[in-house]
């Protein structure tokens, strides 16, 4: 096994995205019965910024308090250009900004002159590293911002690994989600030692039977990840662009690596659900 690389503290740093058009969660507000404040930012705001459960707290504020816990004191939030209603809304909620040495950054990912819309995830995450270069040169922590990730797995991403990125591998038991969700998302492979070998998005039925495990539990990404910025930027750099989605998605640019570098991705399993916000009906989710 290779030598474990000590994650500094310096580098506490999580990057969230949150940039997304939301179009799957627009297209199907049409028939939830919402109150008409609800339904005014979900029509119009990322759905991260959408008010939930009784305090209507959205899930990006509770995500960021779970970071906070977790230990980051940096956080680089990835939107598009028109990110008013994210400083507008996060504004209104001071108790984030009154812990000391707190920072909060916004990243912009440009959509190309060519295209209508964003380039994907692994462009998104190469455009925030190149307007704050010290991403570049430090390991941070990366998730979506429409997931609602737990304290404990967001600060397992801060303990040193015997590799030079890490991701929570979640195991499909404790994912409280329909089969039809799950085959949205990547499968993962680890090999006997714990480092990922394979990550499979959108599997078929007989696919997801290949992923098992020999107990027979299937593995998950929920795009949780801990990455050493210099060895992942040549991968997002050089990550092909999806026929069929027409994006440079994360996923790809994972599989490259561990194809080139094998075990350079270290891959911690847990088991827990993890809340999100996909469609409209998750809103309910969270009363």
């Amino acid at each position: 096994m290779k030598s474990q690389l000590h994650l500094s503290m310096k580098a506490n740093s999580l990057v969230i995205m949150a940039g997304g058009a939301s179009s799957r969660m627009k297209k199907s507000l049409v028939n939830i019965p919402l109150n008409d404040q609800t339904r005014r930012i979900a029509e119009k705001a990322h759905k991260s910024l959408i008010p939930l459960g009784k305090d209507k707290t959205p899930l990006l504020i509770q995500l960021i308090r779970n970071a906070q816990k977790a230990g980051y004191q940096k956080i680089y939030l990835i939107t598009a250009p028109e990110n008013s209603s994210f400083k507008t809304i996060l504004a209104g909620y001071p108790d984030l900004f009154s812990i000391s040495d707190f920072e909060l950054h916004y990243a912009i990912q440009v959509v190309p002159k060519e295209r209508t819309k964003p380039l994907g995830t692994a462009d998104a995450v190469l455009q925030a590293m190149k307007q704050y270069p010290v991403l570049q040169e430090q390991s941070f922590t990366l998730c979506n911002g429409d997931n609602l990730y737990s304290t404990k797995s967001l600060a397992l991403l801060l303990q040193a690994f015997p590799a030079a990125h890490a991701m929570i591998s979640y195991a499909r038991s404790g994912l409280q989600f329909s089969e039809e969700r799950i085959a949205r998302f990547a499968l993962l492979k680890h090999d006997s030692n714990g480092y990922l070998t394979g990550i499979l998005e959108k599997p078929t039925p007989t696919e997801r039977k290949t992923f098992a495990d020999p107990e027979g539990e299937v593995f998950v990404s929920m795009n949780l990840f801990r990455f050493s910025g210099k060895l992942i930027q040549p991968y997002l750099e050089n990550c092909p662009i999806h026929p069929g989605r027409l994006e440079k998605e994360i996923p790809v640019a994972l599989s490259n690596l561990v194809q080139e570098q094998p075990q350079s991705v270290w891959t911690i399993k847990v088991n827990e659900n993890v809340p999100d916000l996909t469609s409209a009906n998750d809103i309910a989710r969270f009363d």
